[in-house]
């Protein structure tokens, strides 16, 4: 099967990917744009680790065509950060010792920052229903919702 030329915006630069027309956005980034952070987990959309920003919302990269992002802005785990420095939620979750395997972790970080950018100041509920997409074997979650509270206010502090 021939493949199609799927033009799209990632993390800030404009891109071109040759896709096959059946892969999906978590295939297109990972194996073809080797922007490996993004994780595949389940290939269902129930655990989460593959969330990336399409047009800044949070998806499940495994759920959709990557000829779905064609014209579209797609931000990924490795765009989260400036060059200078972390995102606030990724510098909260290292201050609060978040991270464990790891694996979930960059769609976390997605589904987070896309939670404060709606929501600079979320409530105990609103965060824990912007990260309920995504599932965490290692932990109870405790940690992440304190880290969030804290990056939602150096979000607001600007």
């Amino acid at each position: 099967m021939p493949k199609m030329l799927l033009s799209c915006t990632i993390n800030g630069e404009p891109t071109e990917l040759l896709v096959q027309p059946y892969h999906t956005l978590l295939e297109a980034l990972r194996d073809v744009a080797r922007l490996t952070g993004t994780k595949e987990g389940c290939s269902t959309g129930d655990c989460g680790a593959c969330t990336v920003h399409l047009d800044g919302k949070p998806v499940a990269s495994c759920l959709m065509l990557a000829m779905q992002a064609r014209g579209r802005e797609v931000r990924t785990i490795e765009g989260l950060a400036s060059s200078s420095s972390l995102h606030p939620v990724q510098a909260a979750f290292v201050q609060h010792g978040v991270p464990q395997c790891g694996f979930c972790i960059p769609g976390v970080l997605m589904s987070a920052s896309a939670l404060l950018a709606e929501n600079p100041a979320p409530s105990d509920a609103e965060i824990r229903l912007g990260i309920a997409g995504n599932l965490c074997r290692c932990t109870g979650y405790t940690k992440m919702v304190a880290a969030i509270h804290d990056a939602a206010v150096q979000v607001r502090e600007g």
